[in-house]
């Protein structure tokens, strides 16, 4: 009898070390017989991460120096493992013990898709969908919509299918696929790393599929806050950063004036009948960063 693939699980924490360990308990009741769990610490300073390995089986603990972001710190992951499908997941989620075998049956069945994420659904309320795939990314307005988003789950996205983007809460990927696309792109830190790393798949000729009969449950925004002043920055600068990467001049140039004739005068305008100066300060220094930060290699030049 052939011997399963070997699944390498990644996960990051920073500073939620109690939520890490509830995934990682949530993992030891997988029946995917060939594991590999690493926990990557993005320098969380004094935490209870140092349990981690004895706690459970299978589990590697590395501690990074620094805090390298979501992309750094999977990255640091995908350089220690060894499996033959790498899974990213999110600290702050938990499944289910047959979680691993449908991901694997579809990459196994087509080596011609290079990522394939799960249905995600919210813990809190395990009825309802999160993501059930993305639709493709206005090259114009840099806007996408995640499939399922906010619906009770009825069946309606049950069907196995290629998506646009995979989802970073919770992607696995072919080692090979991996060695030819290159690691995630470490420019982001936070947000978007997992469209860009996507669109260097579809580049390479892989599609990019989802997989309904994996579940997921995601305790959304634990680690970042939904009205974080953080992740209005990250969000805004790494939005234009990934069409400036990913984007043809004419889509490139169409977008900017999208974005200073529309977007712009819309956001700060939020921003300030809102009284939130913190978040409008956040904006500008997204908008900011992409201009003095010209020279940023993409797939299309």
């Amino acid at each position: 009898m052939k011997k399963r693939p070997t699944v390498s699980i990644i996960t990051v924490n920073y500073k939620q070390a109690e939520v890490s360990n509830q995934l990682l308990a949530s993992l030891q009741k997988l029946t995917w017989p060939e594991l590999e769990i690493i926990v990557v610490d993005n320098n969380s300073g004094k935490d209870e991460t140092d349990k981690i390995e004895t706690r459970y089986a299978n589990t590697r603990l590395i501690r990074n120096q620094e805090n390298l972001g979501f992309a750094g710190g999977n990255n640091v992951g995908i350089k220690a493992s060894t499996g033959e499908y790498v899974l990213l997941l999110n600290n702050d989620t938990e499944v289910g013990p047959g979680f691993i075998e449908p991901m694997v049956e579809l990459l196994e069945q087509d080596p011609r898709i290079g990522a394939v994420s799960p249905k995600i659904k919210f813990y809190d309320q395990p009825e309802i969908i999160q993501y059930a795939g993305f639709t493709p990314m206005n090259p114009y307005t840099l806007r996408m919509r995640a499939l399922g988003n906010r619906e009770p789950d009825r069946g309606q996205h049950d069907r196995c299918m290629e998506t646009s983007f995979a989802h970073g809460c919770a992607m696995m990927v072919p080692r090979r696929v991996i060695q030819q696309a290159g690691l995630m792109p470490e420019e982001y830190f936070l947000y978007y790393e997992e469209h860009d790393w996507s669109s260097a798949m579809r580049s390479l000729g892989y599609k990019i599929y989802y997989q309904p009969r994996s579940e997921v449950y995601h305790k959304e925004s634990v680690s970042v806050k939904k009205n974080s002043v953080l992740k209005t920055y990250y969000v805004n600068r790494n939005r234009i950063l990934y069409m400036r990467r990913n984007h043809t001049l004419l889509q490139r140039t169409a977008a900017s004036a999208y974005l200073l004739l529309i977007s712009l005068p819309k956001n700060v305008t939020a921003f300030l009948l809102r009284g939130e100066m913190k978040h409008l300060s956040a904006y500008f220094r997204a908008m900011v960063w992409n201009l003095v930060n010209p020279s940023r290699h993409g797939i299309i030049q």
